[in-house]
């Protein structure tokens, strides 16, 4: 009788415990990153996006850096006054909800939203905005590359558009601009002007960088260097519901087939950089889904005009004909890409289509450098990216490429590279005889490609080539100070004919980049800038 109850108890128990353990598993989730919304509102576990990238960012302060991976991550730590459209770069309010702008274009007045927090608990207000302006005016060319490019100088320097930037009230703040500027909300809204805690970066100094502080849906963790960078929600954002995602990891994975094949294995939750060639097949995945980025950029060669023999505009048109720029984009875009002609897409306002490139035609190559004094060429080196960039996707064999261009035409290239924060670095003191390198437009403007790329006021900051010519600064000065879009348009279509017939580039192709993301990922809206916003982001 005693055995009997036993036995009846122990399979009772054993009941209860099969029950239990099916509730338990119907719970879980399917492996680590997936985090689809039901399985985590049910399990209790956080909602992480991976998200895979090319390379590692330079820093987290967003005003001391060029490069699209840190702003891939300052995107959603940081924001701006004003912002641009989901997918274009349309005008909208941001951390000012409206604004006005006097009849003659030299002030403007913002009104700010009001409770909102930096993450360290710092009210963000009025005199919070005059401190970020005050920070990067007092700066230099080597150190916030972006100022000067957007806004002509700093402090007291004649080419400093902006006179003064006052606290009317708490939350009024007044602009006075020395000359119109218009692109100037444009500028103002780009990912280098993201608002900083001022708390933070008077306290931390140039180590703001490691330890950023903004206003934006998610907040700073962890940065483990070319490895990962974590990011979560900010629980106190000033945008109700949002962000959707509990964490976003950074993760830095070099290589594109490597990094789309951790998409595969579930490591990973989104991927940038993804191969041109690679695009098909992921169509076809019913597990994964492709994403289309607007195309916005351009890809090119840089030659440095200060370094013989690239400061003789013979051997830079030379270097132009040498290269088979339609081959390129055959063979590395799958068709996702157009031959550059200008330094800036046909998208933008502006854009010359009355210019013919430099044709592929070594023979004219050769006969430009015989009248340059080098009928028999030149040794030189060629700078490759060592990582995958939305406007070329495989530094080192496109530059195998031009360098097999240019041995026909009889310049031996040596392919050379470095770790990329160094290889930007080094390009952006001379150092380079030609690199390879892009652009990627934070605003839409015009503006933002030739005067920021190539104007003599930007030598050491985004204009790596050092090309500096009186005529075209003029032309580009005026189209900035210029209201009417009509007379801008036509003074960016001269400045495009000097800059062709000089030559600083060889302008290679503009892309459409792609993405791939697992089926169930959902809100995320790629942006023609390279800088993503994550807080719409979510898992079905």
């Amino acid at each position: 009788m005693r055995n009997k109850k036993i036995w009846s108890f122990l399979l009772f128990f054993g009941l209860i415990m099969m029950l239990f353990l099916a509730a338990c598993s119907s719970d879980e989730q399917g492996s680590e990153g997936n985090n689809e919304e039901g399985t985590a509102e049910e399990s209790g576990e956080p909602k992480v996006l991976i998200f895979g990238r090319g390379g590692d960012s330079v820093s987290l302060d967003p005003i001391a850096v060029t490069d699209g991976e840190s702003f891939k991550v300052t995107q959603n730590v940081f924001e701006t006054l004003v912002n641009f459209g989901e997918q274009d770069t349309t005008i909208n309010p941001g951390l000012a909800k409206e604004w006005t702008v006097s009849d003659d274009g030299l002030t403007y007045t913002f009104m700010l939203e009001e409770g909102v927090k930096f993450h360290d608990g710092t009210d963000f207000n009025a005199e919070a905005v005059v401190a970020n302006f005050d920070r990067w005016s007092s700066g230099t060319a080597d150190k916030y590359y972006y100022y000067k490019s957007m806004f002509g100088g700093f402090g007291d320097e004649e080419g400093h558009v902006i006179e003064s930037v006052t606290a009317d009230d708490e939350f009024t703040v007044t602009f006075k601009l020395k000359r119109p500027q218009a692109p100037f909300l444009k500028n103002i809204a780009m990912s280098p002007f993201g608002m900083g805690s001022p708390t933070a970066f008077e306290a931390a100094g140039d180590a703001f960088g490691d330890e950023p502080v903004g206003t934006g849906p998610f907040k700073f963790v962890e940065w483990k260097r070319n490895d990962s960078i974590t990011i979560e929600k900010f629980e106190d954002y000033w945008q109700e519901g949002f962000p959707k995602l509990d964490r976003v990891v950074f993760r830095a994975i070099p290589d594109n087939s490597a990094r789309l094949n951790a998409l595969l294995t579930g490591e990973i939750d989104l991927a940038d950089g993804v191969n041109p060639s690679d695009g098909a097949s992921i169509e076809g995945d019913a597990a994964l889904q492709l994403f289309e980025r607007p195309s916005m950029n351009v890809g090119y060669l840089g030659l440095t005009n200060t370094r013989p023999p690239f400061d003789n505009v013979l051997v830079r048109q030379a270097m132009n004909h040498a290269i088979d720029k339609q081959a390129i984009v055959d063979a590395f875009f799958e068709g996702r890409a157009e031959v550059a002609v200008n330094p800036m897409p046909p998208s933008i306002s502006g854009y010359n289509d009355q210019i013919e490139g430099y044709d592929y035609d070594p023979e004219r190559a050769k006969e430009l450098l015989a009248e340059a004094g080098l009928p028999d060429g030149f040794e030189m080196e060629l700078w490759a990216m060592p990582v995958p960039r939305p406007y070329m996707p495989d530094g080192m064999k496109v530059a195998e490429v031009m360098q097999k261009n240019l041995a026909d035409v009889g310049i031996t290239a040596e392919i050379v590279s470095f770790e990329w924060a160094t290889y930007l670095e080094k390009a952006r003191n001379g150092e380079a005889d030609a690199f390879m390198l892009g652009w990627t437009g934070d605003n839409g403007d015009a503006d933002n490609f030739l005067y920021v790329l190539l104007d003599g006021d930007n030598i050491g900051s985004n204009n790596y080539t050092y090309y500096d010519n009186e005529e075209l600064h003029e032309l580009l000065i005026a189209a900035q100070s210029e209201v009417d879009e009509n007379t801008r348009n036509e003074l960016y279509m001269q400045a495009q004919e000097i800059i062709h017939e000089d030559a600083p580039w060889v302008p290679l192709a503009h892309s459409t980049p792609l993405l791939a993301g697992k089926a169930e990922l959902t809100g995320f809206k790629p942006h023609p800038t390279g800088s993503d916003k994550l807080h719409t982001v979510d898992f079905e």
